[in-house]
Formats: structure tokens, C-alpha cells, sequence
């Protein structure tokens, strides 16, 4: 079964209009930038036109060239005044402490849940990608209570959130990195989540049949946007999301199903 994320996107935002009307305020969701990349822009330019259609304002700061760790703090603070919620797009530039700038993140306006220095239960929402493979999973029947899984990758915006909240709906979880875990792992997973950003790492002989494989793992190679998992994986998986169109747009959703739970939590 291949997912078609873009369709449940789709049925996502329908709740979404009707939770927005609801809520009968002006919305303001503060994003910010650093450098200049095409890939970067393309994942901005989804987001702007997922708020425009749920009437969202964005209020957008890019960055100077050479912009240090105080700067990037400082854009924070003020997005945290004239915002409901913020999004530090990553990547940052080198000359920037992600974790630091991240940190500056108040937990009442962290729509990615992304501020390391708060614990895991006491963020007041999810990460949105771990929301969106839990949608994957809910949709397509497959309940992750028990479930052996395995997660490829412990980065802040895939595999460690999604290993996080998969544990708390009672899955079976284990790592996959360069530190811990065996990539064998995989071979008896009824549950795989992809996140390194290793195009096409995972071939058919490294999954077991009918898996449910989520891949969020994207990279961009030459203008094209790749997954972790090779395509071919889809004909021996009962679960396949492809990239692009699989993850993402359910992600960039829940983006907003975090804005509005926020805002409604205040």
C-alpha cells in the first residue's frame, strides 16, 4: 500500500478550516531563516501556502549573511512577542549554535517541539513528523502497541521524536545509528521509520514483508528530493511512503494542528 500523503493531508486540513473558524482570531505563526537554499525555500513556500488557505499570517525573518548565535536568538525573542507560535527552520548555518538558538524557544510557542532543553513530557504538543507517522500508521489499520520497531536515525526532527511517542502508544522500540543498533535490526521489524537522510540506504533484503515502512528521511540530490528508503522497498512492504508526497505534507498539517492546540491551550 503506498501512501498518497498529499489525500490525507488534504482531509487533515478539512478539520483543520473548521477548527480554525472556531478559534475566530487572528493567527500569527513567526518562521525563521538562515542562508539562502533552494531546498529550504521549496519546504517554506509549502508552509506559507498551508497558512494562507487556513489563514494563518506568517511573519517571516530572514537572517543577515554572517548572522551569529545572538542574532539568531534575538530574532526568536521577537518572533516570541509578535507571534503565537515559531518555527526555526532547519538547517541553520554553521556560524550558529542550533542547539543554543533553539533553546530560546518558549514552550508555549514551540510548534516543533524542538526545544532540547525541555523534557519529552512536558512538551505541550508533538513533533509534527512523529504526528504524522502515527496518522500513517492509525489510517492504514496498523497499531503500534507491541509492535517491534525500529527507528533508522536520532535526529531532533524525526527519529528521536518518533521513537519518543511511539514508545508512549506502546510500541516495541529500538534505535538504529551510528552509535547504537545494527542495521540486521531491521529484519524482523513490524514497524520501520526512516530519518538519516541516506538516500535509498534501506533496500528490500534489509525489511521484512508486509513491514510498515514510513520513510521521513529526505535529501536533495540535483533539484531531487530522495527518501532513505529505495523505491523498490514498496513492493515488499504492506506500508510504503514515498518521497516526495508521503510524510511531508501530512507533517507540514500538523504543523498547524500544533498552532491551534497551542493557541487554544493559553
Amino acid at each position: 500500500m503506498i501512501i498518497d500523503g498529499k489525500a490525507i493531508a488534504e482531509d487533515l486540513y478539512k478539520g483543520l478550516s473548521k477548527r480554525r473558524e472556531m478559534l475566530n482570531k487572528k493567527l500569527k505563526l513567526g518562521i525563521i531563516i538562515g542562508g539562502v537554499n533552494p531546498v529550504i525555500e521549496s519546504f517554506v513556500r509549502i508552509k506559507t501556502r498551508a497558512a494562507e488557505r487556513l489563514n494563518v499570517e506568517m511573519v517571516r525573518i530572514d537572517l543577515p549573511a554572517g548572522a551569529d548565535t545572538a542574532t539568531a536568538i534575538e530574532a526568536i525573542e521577537e518572533l516570541a512577542k509578535r507571534t503565537d507560535a515559531i518555527i526555526v527552520q532547519l538547517p541553520l548555518p554553521k556560524e550558529i549554535d542550533t542547539h543554543i538558538s533553539l533553546a530560546a524557544i518558549p514552550k508555549e510557542k514551540d510548534v516543533d517541539a524542538i526545544n532540547p532543553t525541555i523534557p519529552d513530557n512536558e512538551h505541550p504538543v508533538f513533533a509534527p513528523v512523529a504526528l504524522a507517522v502515527v496518522e500513517i500508521l492509525r489510517r492504514t489499520g496498523v497499531n503500534p502497541r507491541a509492535k517491534r520497531t525500529v527507528v533508522v536515525g536520532a535526529g531532533r526532527l524525526v527519529g528521536s521524536p518518533s521513537a519518543v511517542l511511539l514508545k508512549r502508544l506502546g510500541a516495541n522500540v529500538s534505535l538504529f545509528t551510528l552509535e547504537e543498533g545494527a542495521i540486521e535490526d531491521l529484519k524482523d521489524a513490524d514497524i520501520v521509520v526512516l530519518g538519516v537522510g541516506k538516500p535509498g540506504y534501506i533496500k528490500p533484503q534489509h525489511i521484512k514483508t508486509g513491514v510498515a515502512l514510513v520513510d521521513a528521511g529526505t535529501t536533495e540530490i540535483s533539484g531531487i528530493l530522495q527518501g532513505d528508503a529505495d523505491p523498490s522497498c514498496a513492493e515488499k512492504a504492506h506500508v510504503f511512503t514515498p518521497v516526495p508526497g508521503g510524510v511531508g505534507p501530512i507533517a507540514v498539517a500538523m504543523i498547524f494542528k500544533n498552532l491551534f492546540d497551542l493557541v487554544e491551550k493559553k
